[in-house]
């Protein structure tokens, strides 16, 4: 039996409608990285932070995840201030930060199309997201940034969605001693409507550090 490796191929050719994106971006912006965005952090962390998919200007851009985007503000702001990572974030792959015990992901590793993919397209890339998971053998927690990465992280667990439902602040204990934590996206939109402020996204990441240590 063929494992599916954790990352997918530079050229991955399992979503037509994302390979066509990928290139006609590849052919509008030859220096952005245009390609599945790989996972950051160390796979021996105990937290992995699970996001929907790379934004167009952003990750796919630069080819980190969130780094170039919008979101990035808020996530990265957080997790430096709660010492999940060091430095300053520059939104720059090469600004030197460096995350601390926490590993960043998204569901779907191919940017899609006004940044939304596809049912089929996020069931397609689930089984890195479930090969990623295994390899995080110390794996404790999982901060699910929106609805679609709570509902992926539990599809790779083979847990039917019905039994946890997303809500925002909520704590999921799954088997395995694994824990679900749900957050509003960190998204442009959610800030700029306060659906998502600083000091909710803080009490999420803050109520996560007693699982991880």
């Amino acid at each position: 039996m063929t494992m599916t490796p954790a990352e997918p191929d530079r050229d991955c050719p399992l979503c037509p409608r994302l390979v066509a994106y990928r290139a006609a971006n590849r052919a509008r912006e030859p220096g952005w990285h245009n390609a599945p965005v790989p996972c950051w952090g160390e796979r021996e962390a105990p937290l992995l932070i699970l996001g929907l998919a790379p934004g167009v200007r952003g990750a796919n851009r630069t080819g980190r995840p969130f780094t170039g985007d919008f979101a990035g503000k808020l996530l990265y702001a957080t997790l430096l201030k709660y010492g999940l990572a060091s430095g300053a974030y520059g939104e720059a792959p090469d600004d030197g930060m460096v995350l601390r015990g926490t590993r960043i992901a998204n569901a779907v590793r191919c940017v899609p199309p006004e940044n939304l993919p596809t049912p089929a397209e996020i069931r397609t890339c689930n089984p890195f997201l479930t090969a990623e998971r295994g390899a995080m053998e110390n794996l404790r927690a999982v901060l699910a940034l929106g609805t679609v990465a709570h509902n992926a992280l539990l599809r790779s667990l083979g847990i039917p969605v019905a039994r946890h439902r997303f809500v925002h602040g909520a704590q999921h204990a799954l088997p395995g001693g694994l824990l679900l934590a749900d957050s509003y996206h960190v998204s442009r939109y959610n800030t700029s409507t306060r659906r998502l402020t600083p000091a909710m996204f803080e009490a999420v990441v803050e109520a996560l550090l007693p699982h991880l240590r």
